[in-house]
């Protein structure tokens, strides 16, 4: 399955899951000799393949299958925007304004 901007958190959750079964099912390894290798129970790796996971058991278990440099390609690094640089003139910004995108006026947003 495609991911798409449409798609509800629990459907993505839910094929990145299914995503990670297969990465592990690829590497013919089972459940629980993932959840050794990255230092887990059993059961934290039932619930990543579900989509149920946090971030800290799902990173471990691509670090485990070595899969931790597709990350890179999951969510690249950002830069600053040349405007913003030049507004911070060389600070680098903390926190975000949070008027630029709310719920009542989702026109401006950029994404």
């Amino acid at each position: 399955m495609k991911i798409s901007n449409d798609d509800s958190p629990a459907i993505i959750a839910q094929e990145l899951g299914a995503r990670l079964r297969q990465a592990r099912l690829n590497l013919n390894v089972t459940q629980a000799s993932l959840a050794r290798l990255a230092g887990v129970n059993r059961k934290k790796v039932m619930h990543a393949e579900a989509g149920e996971t946090d971030l800290l058991t799902l990173v471990a278990l691509l670090r485990a299958m070595r899969l931790a440099d597709k990350l890179e390609l999951f969510l690249p690094p950002v830069p600053i925007s040349p405007i913003q640089l030049a507004k911070l003139a060389g600070k680098r910004r903390q926190r975000a304004s949070g008027d630029a995108c709310d719920s009542t006026n989702t026109k401006k947003c950029a994404w």
